[in-house]
């Protein structure tokens, strides 16, 4: 029997109607990647102060929150696809704002708005389809559908998108740099929202009956109804506040104190993420054979809470020896993706309201983006980079202990209806079958990590 494409993307995890949405994020978020690296040295050169640069980011993470609950919300009342051209078009309009306004006045309060505006764009278009494969992948493959997705993820925002810059900018300068972002991220926006033709991410994934403001309501009460669901986003927000810290911190550190040149440092963020990509893989599939309870506490929690003391530590001592360097970034890109299986853990606890808990654990995703920046913001002067560092390194231990009590249970249905992923004290629902259109989300989890 021959391999169909449909057939190899099966067994790959990934859902074949939604193929090409993957090589789609792929190319979008390496254009919203581009700037990831030499942004914030690049605004402190407009004479903007490091504790600025970091409150730019942290409004950015702010608005950024707010649109990655919306797209889960949106979703399930418009569809991910509506919701996937909103984000792609408020990333064209705010990122141009940005570029021919905020950056030419130099004026503080403009860059805090065109870039706080921009933070509304892109959560809209990735978490958007991040729910379509919530509700397309089947629940026995729900672990790797959604590590292919955080592996598309971290390949572009930063590996290539860092990449990509270290090239550009000898040659383009970096205002330029930004302006070939944008045509990266039309680009990749334009390749799912044409080519996909799965009908179920153009309607609602609603129930029929829930008014709209009892979605949008309800997305929000979860995390109440549900402590065990409000746990999760906690967790998924601490998940990640290391990485956009850093991303504000790093860049600096690494090429004034350690030395490394500017296009080290963004060759060492390449690599630290392309690790990343790989992992994600390795931690779903993980996830679903080990259980995805053990795999984000021990693997994501206490895994990344000493790859972040190595991060800083080894290059203090030893300085820039960029082998050691590219060692411990590579580390701690590795342990972040032991949180890929969150998502599908989320899903399994609340399985009748997958679609609010995808909202939830959307939220928590975006809060990640300004609490990181937050922390260095009103820390980085009173104790510098090493305090920094361990605050960061006390979120991840905190979300270790918050995963052990994310326990889902489900009514025994029989034999199967247990499945590997379930961890020791979780049961998981079993598969749900294809729904009619119209019908609401039926696939379960989606992880997280990265």
């Amino acid at each position: 029997m021959t391999n169909t494409p449909s057939s190899v993307f099966t067994r790959l995890g990934i859902p074949p109607a939604l193929s090409w949405g993957y090589l789609g994020l792929l190319i979008f978020m390496t254009g919203v990647g581009i700037e990831a690296g030499y942004l914030s040295p690049y605004l402190e050169s407009l004479g903007i102060a490091a504790s600025g640069v970091a409150m730019v980011f942290t409004v950015y993470g702010i608005t950024g929150a707010v649109a990655a609950w919306f797209a889960g919300a949106l979703s399930d009342l418009w569809g991910p696809r509506r919701v996937m051209w909103f984000g792609l078009t408020a990333f064209v309009v705010t990122h141009v704002f940005f570029l021919t306004v905020a950056i030419p006045g130099k004026a503080y309060p403009l860059l805090l708005l065109g870039y706080g505006l921009r933070g509304l764009a892109f959560p809209l278009f990735a978490y958007a389809f991040l729910v379509w494969i919530a509700a397309v992948a089947p629940q026995r493959q729900m672990g790797s559908a959604m590590g292919w997705f955080w592996s598309a993820f971290s390949a572009g925002l930063p590996t290539l998108g860092s990449l990509t810059a270290s090239l550009l900018i000898p040659h383009i300068g970096e205002l330029g740099t930004l302006w070939a972002a944008l045509g990266v991220v039309v680009v990749g926006g334009l390749v799912p929202l044409l080519l996909i033709r799965e009908r179920r991410g153009s309607g609602r994934l609603a129930p029929p009956g829930e008014s709209p403001m009892a979605g949008l309501v309800g997305s929000v009460t979860i995390l109440f109804r549900d402590p065990r669901v409000g746990a999760g986003a906690a967790v998924r927000m601490l998940n990640t506040a290391s990485q956009f810290g850093f991303l504000v911190m790093l860049p600096t550190w690494f090429v004034s104190e350690i030395g490394l040149s500017n296009a080290q440092w963004l060759r060492l963020l390449a690599l630290m993420f392309a690790t990343n990509i790989v992992t994600n893989l390795l931690f779903g599939v993980v996830g679903d054979r080990l259980g995805w309870r053990t795999t984000v506490a021990w693997f994501g929690g206490m895994g990344c809470t000493l790859s972040t003391l190595v991060l800083y530590y080894v290059p203090s001592a030893a300085g820039a020896q960029y082998a050691l360097c590219v060692l411990v970034a590579v580390l701690y890109g590795a342990t972040l993706s032991g949180y890929v299986p969150l998502s599908a853990l989320m899903t399994a606890i609340a399985p009748a309201h997958k679609g609010q808990a995808m909202a939830a654990l959307n939220l928590g995703a975006g809060a990640s983006t300004f609490v990181g920046p937050l922390v260095v913001s009103l820390f980085l002067g009173p104790l510098g980079v090493g305090g920094v560092v361990w605050i960061f390194a006390g979120f991840h231990a905190v979300s270790a202990l918050l995963t052990l009590f994310l326990k889902t249970t489900a009514p025994d249905s029989g034999p199967g209806a247990s499945t590997p992923a379930a961890d020791s004290a979780v049961r998981l629902p079993q598969p749900l079958p294809a729904p009619a259109a119209g019908d609401g989300l039926v696939a379960a989890p989606a992880p997280k990590g990265l």
